[in-house]
C-alpha cells in the first residue's frame, strides 16, 4: 500500500507494537490475521493523514529478475493506479486471502462495500494491464 519499503517496515513493526501493547483486547473466536491487519490499515490511515499526502503513485519499486518480471512490473505499476481503498481490498482479497467478511472488518466498511470495492478494482485492472485505461477508451454501462 505504502510503495516505500522503509515506511512498509515501520508499518508492520508499530502493528506488532500497539498488537503486543493491546493483546488483551483480541478476542480468541475472530482471526488473528484479519485483527493484525485491521492495526495496520488503521495506522497506516493514520499515517497518511499525518504526512498529508496521498500515497505517491509513480515510485514503484522494482521487483526481483524473474522470468515473468515484465508481468510484475505492469500488475505493480496498475496497482499503484489503484485508489488506496481499492488497492487496500484488492491487497486484502487477492494477496491476504482474506474472506470478504474478514476484509469488511478490517476495513470497517460493510461486506457490500468490500465486493463492490473488489469488483471495481478488478475492472481496472484489467482495463490498465490490457491498455485500454490508457488509450482513453471507457466502457458505458447502462443504469436502470
Amino acid at each position: 500500500m505504502t510503495h516505500d519499503a522503509a515506511w512498509s517496515d515501520d508499518l508492520v513493526q508499530d502493528t506488532l507494537e500497539r498488537a503486543l501493547q493491546r493483546r488483551w483486547q483480541f478476542r480468541f473466536d475472530r482471526s488473528l490475521t484479519a485483527w493484525l491487519f485491521t492495526i495496520l490499515y488503521r495506522l497506516f490511515l493514520n499515517d497518511v493523514a499525518r504526512r498529508g499526502q496521498t500515497v505517491p503513485d509513480e515510485d514503484v519499486p522494482e521487483p526481483s529478475v524473474t522470468p515473468d518480471f515484465p508481468m510484475q512490473i505492469d500488475m505493480q505499476r496498475a496497482l499503484s493506479r489503484l485508489t488506496p481503498e481499492h488497492r487496500a481490498v484488492i491487497v486484502l482479497v487477492g494477496l491476504e486471502q482474506l474472506s470478504y467478511q474478514e476484509a469488511a472488518a478490517v476495513l470497517d466498511v460493510p461486506i457490500g462495500t468490500v465486493m463492490s470495492r473488489l469488483s471495481r478494482a478488478r475492472e481496472q485492472l484489467r482495463a490498465y494491464l490490457s491498455g485500454t485505461a490508457a488509450a482513453g477508451v471507457s466502457r458505458l454501462s447502462r443504469i436502470k
